[in-house]
């Protein structure tokens, strides 16, 4: 197995003496739990504590108000960590409790882990920046704020406006209940806008008169259910209705509105159902008498994990070993899996080809062998991977088992068990990225693999050029967890709300 280095070592101490401050502000991120594109206090916190500590922070990154890069050093490469902040909808929720007890009634929570995916990340960024600045080493750092990677497609956004094409590699983590080098592939996937105008008619009276769009959306979602026999069975094609055109059954509905969002391992794939599917909403169009309105809104390429970074990050997390949870966690961790069933712990586990795993808390690192292929999940990471040597991993943060976009996951998004992750995970980051600097052929060996994987297709971004960020939708949604009360302690007073 793998010893540390001088360097190495190193760095590791400098994530201990930045830990309470960026657990205090992943904490923080938890209260607020503000939902994509809409993490404007988060993403300040953050930019605030990092303008604090002499990085050069630069906002408004692809027209999104919301996502940053904040850099420090001169010359040599430049190590990009991704970090993201946005919560999910409906899943408010007491922090600790077993039981579900929502904080706020259809409030928001961080059902994913992101307030501890961005801490980590900072907490890296933050010991990586002393090291270069105490030893003299040439090399730039940056911690990319990424907003909206629940279903907003951010990094996407971000990829396309050219923000990460000078980055030499790029390292991330998710929050999880399992310890993993997560060199999986994930899904792509395409989300659509369907929207129908007809005529509005007395449904009694004048029934003739009326062209109905909700008909029109019905019509597209019997065709849609016959399309699925017709797909690859490891694609999904979901949909949302988002305009029935009123609650008034007595009158032709003029306008209603569906959203479709398909998922397949590769783009061309997922591109070729989409071409499908506007056929068949041109033929409900058609039959319904009515005009149809298409618009492609936001889309995710499916991951290249960089096998050389993958390695280097895998050999370094044997190094760090696990996550150093004591009986307090266990304990906890036994209480909170009393709260999620066994088909619901069973199928988080079994998506990482961890189903076979027992106990409270995940400790040894998973063989890299034993997990699939592909992820059955969406992340906007998969465009940065198509540009910039990419590697993630996964490391315990709750207990074993738990499922992702739970309550469950967000009552112990505060916890020890949280917190130890976040720092050990600090601790891969940096330590892989002090690898690196000092590593120059490794990083050369990473980026001709990136050559290699492009070789048969290039990178187009999946989202259309006349698309923006939908960052003026997002301006309404004001649902949090409710009032921020008390000042941040003292010692942290560069990271006040």
């Amino acid at each position: 197995m793998l010893n540390l280095n001088d360097a190495e070592r190193d760095v590791v101490a400098r994530v201990e003496f930045h830990r309470a401050l960026c657990t205090h502000l992943s904490d923080r991120l938890w209260d607020l739990a503000e939902t994509a594109y809409s993490e404007h206090v988060s993403a300040d916190l953050q930019t605030r504590e990092l303008t604090r500590e002499g990085f050069r922070v630069t906002q408004g990154l692809a027209g999104i108000p919301t996502a940053f890069v904040a850099e420090w050093g001169a010359g040599g490469p430049t190590i990009g960590l991704l970090g993201e902040y946005d919560a999910l909808p409906q899943l408010s929720q007491v922090a600790g409790s077993t039981t579900r007890a929502p904080v706020v009634n259809a409030g928001n929570g961080h059902g994913c882990g992101h307030n501890l995916l961005g801490g980590a990340a900072l907490l890296a960024a933050l010991a990586v920046r002393d090291q270069l600045r105490d030893t003299g080493v040439e090399g730039r750092i940056r911690y990319y704020g990424c907003p909206a990677e629940e279903g907003g497609a951010g990094k996407t956004f971000m990829t396309r406006a050219g923000v990460f094409d000078d980055v030499d590699a790029a390292l991330t983590w998710h929050p999880s209940s399992v310890y993993a080098i997560d060199a999986m592939s994930t899904l792509a996937t395409l989300h659509t806008r369907f929207t129908f105008s007809g005529r509005a008619a007395h449904a009694a009276a004048a029934p003739h008169l009326g062209r109905s769009a909700l008909d029109a959306v019905a019509l597209m979602n019997v065709a849609a259910n016959y399309l699925r026999e017709h797909i690859p069975s490891d694609a999904r094609l979901h949909y949302a209705i988002h305009d029935t055109g009123g609650r008034a059954p007595n009158v032709v509905q003029a306008r209603a509105e569906v959203v479709y969002q398909i998922r397949a391992p590769e783009l061309e794939v997922v591109q070729s159902i989409h071409a499908r599917l506007l056929r068949i909403a041109e033929g409900a169009a058609m039959m319904s008498e009515t005009a149809m309105h298409v618009r492609v809104e936001k889309a995710m390429s499916n991951m290249r994990p960089n096998p050389v970074l993958s390695d280097l990050m895998y050999a370094r997390m044997q190094a760090l070993g696990p996550v150093p949870f004591d009986d307090d966690d266990r304990a906890f961790a036994r209480r909170m899996q009393q709260a999620i069933s066994k088909e619901e712990a069973h199928a988080s586990l079994a998506i990482f080809g961890a189903a076979h795993l027992k106990g409270e808390l995940h400790h040894a690192v998973l063989p890299a062998d034993l997990m699939p292929p592909v992820l059955a999940a969406s992340t906007d990471v998969g465009d940065v991977s198509w540009v910039v040597p990419t590697a993630r991993c996964l490391v315990p943060c709750f207990a074993l088992g738990t499922p992702f976009h739970s309550w469950q996951l967000v009552a112990q998004g505060k916890s020890s068990l949280a917190h130890k992750g976040m720092t050990h995970t600090a601790k891969v980051l940096a330590v892989t990225a002090a690898a690196l600097y000092h590593d120059p052929a490794t990083l050369a060996a990473a980026k001709r693999a990136l050559q290699e994987q492009l070789a048969d297709a290039a990178y187009q971004c999946p989202i259309p050029s006349d698309v923006e960020p939908p960052v003026a939708a997002a301006a309404g949604d004001t649902r949090r967890r409710g009032t921020l009360r008390g000042a941040f302690p003292s010692q942290y007073a560069g990271v006040q709300s």
